[in-house]
């Protein structure tokens, strides 16, 4: 089964915040958005980004 792998702007836009904070959220390991690394090159698995915006819903039930 292969997962569709996103690339940094696609998630900056995804999740509404820039490049260079994915980059901080990386780094310092703030929040747990696991990503893939290959070389220099950094893509996010389709499946953990939808798992990370569900992780941060609050107010329902």
């Amino acid at each position: 089964m292969t997962q569709r792998l996103l690339t940094k702007e696609d998630v900056s836009k995804i999740l509404g915040v820039t490049v260079g904070t994915l980059a901080v959220w990386r780094a310092t390991k703030r929040y747990n958005l696991p990503y893939v690394k290959s070389g220099r090159l950094v893509r996010y698995r389709e499946a953990d980004v939808q798992a990370f915006i569900n992780s941060r819903i609050y107010g329902e039930g």
